[in-house]
């Protein structure tokens, strides 16, 4: 059912209930509804619908919630990029755009195909763990019919006819990780909506929920939470991006809070009506759980990816294990594993010709490439990082995770990104960056120091830098390609600690 429907159903059955809240206004269920029946109108008289798809692009969350809705109803397949984006900058993700007038904008060609995912195991060469070759055929993209860079007109007239099903591809987002440049990401409507419920069992998110989304929509951590929240029948708090001082306004009517790790702390100081975290996107700092019990929010932590969503869940403590109708598998004979994953919530694969790290065997399974410890069935999933971030130094393999994990403990690190540089015998060395955004830096001598404590002798960083904020995803996360190239150019905001 898509998202949109739900949407029409509760403002039938609680029409003045606060739908959506962002920075330029609000719309009760019955207002939603209305703007996006008559959006989706706007969509089909331009042609838009099943098997096409619409590039949004909108700098106000709520102007673009309605768009991504109005598609949804319309059977299009809502694209959401950044609202800065030119036409040349969107012509590189979607194709070629032509000239046009208005916020619609027609389109020369198709999206290409869907290109994953982007590496499959050669058919006839079997696959780990398969007992098959990989021959699962490459689906078919809609077009792009549509670039919307406005707020859509409301267009009169009947209902748009209904005819979505749980396979259509409904939704599109994009993913750069912490690596590299966007990758637009393609999934069935079911792959979403049906994972919802069992999402709710975890959290507790109800339909009396007043729920924050402190980020922007391009990100599909916060773009699945706000469809969730108005799938759900709850409140959407959409300021579009992280609130800074109006932080302590939302939270005192937020029962619910999604977010990345870092942000955790800031929600904690002042958690007014708070009673759930959803955080996702990188694991828990040290600490943060006892902090949130302290102040009596409870934490839902996951893990997963833009590919796979939900793959594991940590709702008490006690570690991350499945997420509901998932299968993970951990694929390597050493101390870390590569992840594997079977379940309904995986993605179909990558629009365009762009390359990406998703994987897929014969049998089902994909993979990013992340690796863990061994895993067994029903145990608790240890994950360490991405395989591809992997640093190797003298013939050793580091996980920059681990060793950030060590060095974001010192005190007056608030945060730390390790990547490797170059060095003419070992290949590379561990770097550190450590962001102190408040003051000096921790000595080096106290973060080495917390290294030999607490890491093997390949892990410890043999150069250390700080600065004082880590460029980030827009997601909150680290940006790990970016801090290396600018340690590369010799970025003077970096700064070496001696």
């Amino acid at each position: 059912m898509p998202v949109a429907e739900h949407v029409l159903a509760h403002a039938a059955e609680r029409p003045s209930r606060l739908a959506v809240r962002g920075p330029g206004g609000e719309l009760t269920y019955a207002q939603l509804a209305d703007r996006v029946k008559g959006a989706a109108r706007h969509l089909a008289e331009t042609g838009a619908g099943p098997g096409t798809t619409a590039a949004i692009g909108l700098a106000d969350p709520v102007e673009l919630l309605v768009a991504v809705l109005a598609a949804d109803l319309a059977g299009a397949t809502p694209l959401v990029g950044e609202h800065t984006w030119d036409r040349a900058r969107w012509a590189a993700v979607t194709g070629p755009l032509t000239a046009a007038t208005g916020s619609l904008s027609a389109v020369t060609g198709p999206l290409a195909a869907v290109t994953g995912p982007s590496a499959t195991v050669p058919a006839g060469e079997p696959a780990p763990h398969a007992t098959r070759p990989a021959d699962r055929p490459t689906p078919a993209a809609p077009p792009v019919t549509v670039l919307i860079d406005a707020p859509l007109p409301y267009a009169a007239g009947p209902d748009v006819p209904r005819r979505a099903q749980p396979g259509d591809l409904a939704w599109a987002c994009f993913s750069s990780g912490s690596t590299g440049r966007p990758r637009a990401i393609v999934r069935t409507r079911a792959s979403w909506t049906d994972s919802y419920p069992h999402l709710n069992a975890l959290t507790g998110i109800g339909p009396d929920d007043v729920v924050l989304i402190p980020g922007p929509l391009v990100s599909s951590l916060y773009a699945f939470a706000a469809l969730h929240t108005l799938a759900t029948g709850a409140t959407a708090l959409l300021p579009g991006r992280w609130p800074g001082g109006a932080l302590a306004d939302h939270l005192a009517e937020a029962t619910v809070v999604h977010l990345v790790p870092h942000r955790l702390p800031d929600v904690l100081e002042r958690p007014g009506a708070l009673r759930v975290a959803v955080v996702g996107g990188a694991a828990l700092a040290p600490g943060a759980r006892q902090a949130a019990e302290k102040a009596g929010v409870r934490v839902v932590a996951y893990y997963g990816a833009t590919e796979l969503s939900f793959v594991a869940a940590d709702t008490d403590g006690s570690g991350l294990r499945p997420f509901p109708e998932v299968e993970i598998e951990v694929r390597g004979d050493g101390p870390l594993g590569e992840v594997w994953v079977r379940s309904p919530w995986l993605a179909e694969g990558y629009l365009g010709e762009a390359a990406g790290p998703l994987r897929r065997d014969g049998d089902g399974w994909v993979s990013v490439g992340d690796v863990a410890e061994p895993y067994h069935k029903g145990g608790v999933l240890r994950v360490r990082g991405r395989g591809d971030g992997a640093i190797q130094t003298g013939g050793a393999t580091v996980v920059p995770e681990d060793v950030e994990e060590v060095l974001r403990k010192v005190p007056g690190a608030a945060d730390a990104v390790v990547v490797g540089t170059p060095h003419p015998s070992l290949g590379s060395v561990v770097t550190a960056v450590i962001e102190s955004p408040f003051g000096e830096p921790p000595a080096r001598a106290l973060l080495e120091e917390a290294a030999r404590a607490a890491l093997d002798w390949a892990q410890r960083p043999r150069r250390w830098y700080a600065m004082s904020g880590l460029p980030r995803t827009p997601t909150g996360k680290p940006a790990r390609a970016q801090v290396a190239a600018r340690l590369a150019d010799g970025d003077p905001a970096i700064r070496r600690l001696v």
